[in-house]
């Protein structure tokens, strides 16, 4: 059996307003937003509204629907498991992507510019 510690609510609720903050930064406060959570997660609104309140945050599968919508949340939930630099892997081939198609976008400048 584990040890309850001390700690456990202010885990809770660190999470939960982390979350919140980043549902807020994507979508706002609105009904809308809570409609969009709504349809994202197959959550009902009471619940949704308490994770943009940050009186609670998702748990299992509404937290798997979450972040495959939302990268702010994942950005969030990566953060509080200090795991950053994971996003950060993730986006690499996106980044390097982008990157190439600058490098396009400068030679056929420069190509122009010589002609």
């Amino acid at each position: 059996m584990f040890t309850k510690t001390g700690n456990s609510f202010l885990a809770q609720k660190q999470y939960a307003v982390g979350i919140a903050k980043a549902l807020h930064m994507e979508l706002g406060a609105t009904h809308q937003a809570t409609k969009t959570l709504m349809r994202w997660t197959n959550a009902n609104e009471r619940t949704v509204k308490n994770w943009l309140a940050g009186s609670s945050g998702p748990r299992g599968e509404h937290l798997v629907a979450l972040v495959k919508h939302s990268d702010l949340a994942l950005a969030a939930f990566l953060g509080m498991a200090e795991r950053p630099h994971a996003l950060t892997a993730s986006e690499l081939p996106l980044l390097r992507q982008k990157l190439q198609s600058l490098i396009e976008g400068i030679d056929s400048y420069l190509c122009v510019g010589e002609a």
